[in-house]
This record gives C-alpha cells, structure tokens and sequence, in this order.
C-alpha cells in the first residue's frame, strides 16, 4: 500500500514540532538548516517517529528544495 503525504516545512527553527492537519497533511518544525537535505533529513526522522513507521519507508519524491514536500509512504 502507497500513500502520499503532503508537508509544509520550516526549517532552522528554535523548537521542533509536527503538526497533523489531516490523514495525509502535515506541518513540521525542524531545528536543523535548509542545507545539504539536513532539513529533509529531519523531517524524514520526524514523520516517521510519529507515524510509527521505519525511516526507510518514506521517500521524499517532490520539494527536495521547497518548503512544499511530498514524501511517498510504503507500507
């Protein structure tokens, strides 16, 4: 089963966060800088510890370099 999920970003921020909006719409703080995927990376980290899911089941298929991601969750 695949499903998309919809995240806005903002990145090198003071505190982190994960806002839920919808089934598949998020918001999520992250503390580390929109460089070299260090934000990517994080907000990876971030979905998947709340979606209870391994790291290596989310891909970020759109937004590398946009505050507007979409990532690919594999189940």
């Amino acid at each position: 089963m695949e499903k998309y999920l919809k995240v806005k970003v903002h990145a090198a921020e003071k505190r982190e966060n994960l806002l839920q909006k919808s089934a598949d719409t998020f918001e999520v703080w992250v503390k580390a800088p929109a460089e070299r995927g260090q934000a990517n990376a994080a907000v990876r980290t971030a979905l998947a510890a709340h979606l209870n899911v391994a790291e290596n089941k989310l891909s970020l298929i759109k937004g590398a370099t946009s505050p507007a991601k979409i990532f690919l969750l594999r189940l």
